[in-house]
């Protein structure tokens, strides 16, 4: 999706557009601010329980791996929400899809903030997942398409929304979350209210594609052997990114602040590393070199983490946002830009398997330590990040071949799109 290094991987080479992307990424129409903002609440609602899953496993009197459904009933509904998305959005429109994924996730993340039971707090947050679905997707779409700059500067902007929400997540949780595991949630509530005012107010309607999505497209999609293959590696690294971040508050046991402090810790090296890093080591190594590095270097980080003292544990935590910083941003171009399938199709195909890895991890690390010891589900994880990055070298030449013919063809779009803006 940008003018290629020489191996043709999807990695911005110096001085294209990708570039002109970083330069004006400030320089953005109030709708793409508007909607990048809402985003940034949305990616924070995904860590804000980190810290506080201590509490609320007190609170409600249940065992952390009852807790850790919080993550896998949102996971899992995002995952089956993929096929929808394009769906909805196809047929009502980007804005309005953004208002109704808004809408759900306020109801929802509000309902969680009164819940008697550690049941229907799992339920509200299934719910919760498909709001955030509705919304995430859709949003990445609108920025893309809204966005000054070209399709780079876009994705360096939703990779920025991302990242803040990540780090502010945490943050919140354990700044509300210290007084009551139930204003975190009243609070996502409130953010996302003003979101969905935001939205209303600076985004108009965007133009409906010329042809509806129909629901099994993501799947045919996957058809694609270069989206196929990113999928298949995402998915890997998604059960590694989410062990990390719904097991690990366990193992650290930590207050809420001291928690929030270290996946605050967390998402700003994610943010660091995915904005400004990550686009530096595409155009010098290309972008499945950085990719493969970099899903090495995890599972190193992992595996130390697991094995470590507390003071070790909290630093490799730490310095896995940055590894999963360049991850994501790799990730994301790949998907968006290895096939010939719209944006959307694309993105959702693609999350639509790598979302089930991220509602896999927090089910079965809490199990996995309970069959064999404290250590375990880290090694796991480790050996997960190495298989992706196994899937990337085995697959490379799918992910470089049939990228290159599209590589050309999306940075005619984006330099197009930098002119006229």
């Amino acid at each position: 999706m940008n003018s290629g290094t020489a191996e043709h991987t999807g990695g911005p080479a110096e001085g294209d557009t990708f570039d002109a992307g970083v330069g004006g990424l400030l320089r953005q129409p109030k709708a793409v601010w508007a909607t990048a903002g809402a985003s940034v609440v949305a990616f924070m609602g995904i860590g804000l329980v980190d810290p506080i899953l201590p509490s609320i496993a007190k609170g409600l009197d249940a065992t952390a791996g009852q807790v850790s459904l919080l993550f896998t009933s949102y996971f899992l509904i995002t995952a089956v929400a993929m096929l929808v998305t394009g769906f909805v959005s196809s047929r009502i429109g980007g804005r309005r899809t953004l208002l109704l994924g808004l809408a759900l996730v306020v109801v929802f993340a509000g309902l969680s903030g009164i819940s008697g039971s550690v049941g229907e707090l799992v339920g509200f947050r299934a719910g919760w997942g498909l709001g955030n679905a509705l919304f995430v997707s859709t949003a990445l779409a609108v920025i893309v398409g809204a966005a000054a700059g070209g399709s780079a500067a876009a994705i360096l902007l939703y990779e920025s929304a991302l990242g803040l929400g990540m780090a502010c997540g945490p943050l919140l949780g354990a700044l509300l979350g210290d007084a009551s595991w139930r204003y975190p949630f009243f609070g996502t509530a409130i953010l996302m209210a003003i979101g969905f005012l935001c939205i209303t107010a600076f985004l108009k309607e965007q133009p409906k594609p010329a042809r509806k999505t129909g629901l099994l497209d993501p799947i045919r999609a996957l058809g694609h052997g270069g989206l196929a293959s990113a999928a298949a590696s995402a998915f890997f690294y998604n059960y590694t990114f989410f062990t990390v971040l719904a097991f690990t508050p366990f193992v650290l046991n930590m207050s809420p602040y001291k928690s929030g402090a270290v996946f605050f810790a967390w998402g700003l090296l994610l943010a660091v590393f995915s904005v400004l890093v990550a686009p530096r080591l595409q155009a010098r190594f290309g972008s499945l070199k950085v990719l493969g590095g970099s899903l090495v270097l995890l599972a190193a980080d992992v595996l130390v983490l697991g094995y470590g003292s507390h003071t070790t544990a909290v630093v490799c935590t730490i310095l896995s946002g940055a590894f999963i910083g360049v991850n994501n941003t790799v990730y994301t171009e790949l998907a968006l830009g290895v096939s010939d399938a719209p944006r959307p199709v694309a993105s959702a195909g693609y999350n639509f398997v790598r979302w089930f890895a991220a509602a896999a991890a927090p089910f079965f690390a809490p199990r996995i330590e309970e069959w064999t010891d404290i250590h375990i589900p880290f090694v796991v994880a480790a050996a997960t990040a190495a298989l992706g990055s196994l899937v990337v070298l085995v697959r490379r030449k799918s992910l470089t071949h049939e990228a290159e013919e599209l590589e050309t063809r999306h940075a005619t779009e984006d330099s197009v799109a930098v002119f006229a803006n």
